[in-house]
């Protein structure tokens, strides 16, 4: 395992339990108010589109290898980093994996961005709802419904910002935490399919796509099994394939559908309404099941963690 490459002295209860750790300071701490490393790599990643994506002057198969050079400028030399730094001491490899989970999981923040629209809508101000349902979709803040979009968010930033992250780690460890996250931080930025990005941007979705394509499952399968199984697996069976994303169908519709609730539908993105399959069930879903998709992604995380934390002792023995 390339985990225990990273450090040889590195057992898995070890890394299940820096796993256990990492979630624990990240539900302490949360995202860092100031400084935050992400916004540090977003400027760098910024500065490497420009420089490396002029699209005036650059052909179709200029813009994919571009976009490859830029994915591999912006990942690789962090990754090789935390690697080397981990073989000067066993002690600061530990810290060093510990933090670089706590700096790729975001449960905390999840949770709190989704627990604003609950609240706002508790209030009865919709408006606000819709304001802060915005910081967590890309859609027309005046055309956003809060209660479906929000679940929808939570279900697949479940996969995105917790199990893609957990995944990673258990496999490869810190550095494997810290490339899965700076990999689809770039997708979020380049990922578009907008004329700038279509090309440029291949490269960053397709990676993020193959690393949350056994993550993304694993989550949806988790979703069936502490919600409503029946529900989850005829959604995840019948609607998944017809949403665009091929990791996030099967997670929101596993979701939708073990939440008894329907998402997906008509939502506007830049000025234009897009129709998109319906998943889960036939029932409307009220703010309460904000609370409840909460509760779902959070007991599926336990889940995760007494797992590891189980094979860990199965192979320590």
């Amino acid at each position: 395992m390339f985990s225990l490459l990273v450090y040889p002295s590195l057992d898995y209860l070890t890394l299940a339990g820096l796993a256990c750790g990492a979630v624990l300071l990240d539900a302490w701490l949360g995202e860092p108010r100031r400084w935050h490393p992400l916004v540090g790599f977003g400027w760098l990643a910024t500065q490497l589109e420009k420089r490396l994506n002029p699209l005036s002057s650059q052909a179709r198969r200029r813009q994919y290898l571009s976009g490859v050079l830029g994915v591999i400028l912006a990942v690789v030399p962090f990754v090789i980093i935390s690697v080397l730094i981990m073989q000067l001491s066993f002690w600061l490899a530990l810290a060093l994996h510990l933090y670089l989970l706590y700096f790729a999981i975001g449960h905390r923040s999840l949770r709190q961005h989704a627990l604003a629209v609950y609240h706002a809508l508790q209030a009865g101000q919709f408006q606000q709802a819709q304001h802060a349902t915005s910081y967590m979709v890309s859609r027309d803040v005046e055309a956003i419904e809060p209660v479906s979009a929000t679940i929808e968010s939570v279900l697949e930033n479940g996969n995105d910002s917790v199990f893609g992250a957990l995944f990673w780690f258990l496999v490869a460890g810190g550095p494997g935490a810290l490339a899965y996250r700076l990999v689809n931080t770039l997708d979020a930025m380049w990922g578009y399919k907008t004329p700038r990005y279509f090309y440029f941007g291949w490269a960053a979705a397709r990676l993020d796509d193959g690393l949350n394509y056994i993550p993304a499952r694993l989550t949806a399968l988790t979703y069936a099994l502490l919600g409503n199984t029946r529900y989850a697996w005829q959604a995840w069976r019948q609607q998944a394939p017809l949403w665009d994303s091929p990791n996030a169908g099967p997670v929101m519709a596993a979701g939708a559908g073990a939440l008894n609730v329907q998402l997906g539908g008509r939502a506007r993105y830049h000025g234009e309404w897009h129709d998109r399959p319906h998943l889960g069930t036939t029932i409307t879903p009220t703010a309460e099941d904000i609370r409840r998709a909460l509760q779902l992604v959070r007991n599926s995380m336990l889940s995760w963690l007494v797992v590891a934390v189980l094979i860990g002792t199965m192979a320590y023995a």
